[in-house]
């Protein structure tokens, strides 16, 4: 069984500690590639550290994460272009619109969004999006920016299914992480329906552990519980959902070119 953890901070500072050995776990469970989303030019050197040394594993992104938008963001915005003309990457991200810790930076948010989505066009690679408590204005953007060339995907998404299939019609996949595993997280209302066509899985470690580790830290290792889950709720096996879902991370994201 192989598995792709298609958005995971496994550079950040709570696996200082054993990140060797949480690599080692990943792969040990099946995970083929871990996804490594940016957050702005404090978590760089970390992030590519964390390339280097697992090169076999992990694949970064570059991006402006939502919540490091800030009165200097255009800045980090400069940070992000340079990098990006620098070497490849996986993709764009993670990048978004995020109102659920603060609402007075959303003009400044979705301006980082609108230049984001255009260096997505320019270099031809895929979007990963945050959009806690802003799916609506995040996917209104989308939808200005879309010329049949964006692809991308709603990192860690428990929305609507409503809102999945507005997702799904602006060309993009649905990242579904621990949150499938939590009693009130929703998804039961719509993987049933939805189906694995436009999924991929994540864990976005080291947050949103799914049962029976909620609570605690979030790693790699644990992405074969979400498999589960999502098999429970769709009716496949654990090995279906992981061949659906890692084709399809890997069609989006070209990891095993």
């Amino acid at each position: 069984m192989q598995l792709v953890d298609s958005h995971g901070h496994l550079f950040s500072a709570q696996f200082d500690a054993d990140r060797a050995a949480a690599a080692d776990r990943a792969r040990a469970t099946g995970v083929a590639r871990v996804l490594l989303p940016n957050i702005d030019h404090t978590s760089i050197d970390a992030l590519l550290d964390c390339e280097d040394r697992y090169p076999d594993l992990c694949r970064a992104m570059m991006g402006l994460h939502p919540c490091s938008v800030k009165k200097d963001f255009e800045r980090e915005l400069y940070v992000v272009e340079a990098w990006l003309k620098r070497r490849p990457w996986v993709a764009l991200g993670e990048t978004g619109l995020d109102l659920y810790w603060d609402k007075t930076t959303l003009g400044w948010q979705q301006e980082a969004l609108r230049v984001q989505l255009q260096w997505a066009k320019q270099y031809r690679i895929p979007i990963v999006l945050h959009t806690r408590s802003a799916f609506a204005e995040t996917a209104a953007l989308v939808e200005e920016a879309q010329d049949g060339t964006l692809t991308g995907v709603f990192h860690c998404f428990s929305g609507s299914l409503t809102e999945a299939k507005q997702a799904i019609a602006l060309g993009f996949q649905l990242g579904i992480g621990g949150t499938a595993t939590f009693k009130n997280g929703g998804l039961d209302q719509v993987l049933p329906t939805l189906g694995l066509d436009h999924v991929m899985l994540e864990t976005d470690c080291p947050y949103l552990a799914p049962v029976p580790f909620r609570g605690k830290r979030n790693e790699p290792a644990h992405l074969p519980l979400i498999a589960a889950r999502v098999g429970e709720l769709t009716g496949m096996t654990t090995e279906e959902v992981a061949e659906i879902t890692t084709a399809n991370a890997a069609r989006l994201f070209s990891i095993f070119d």
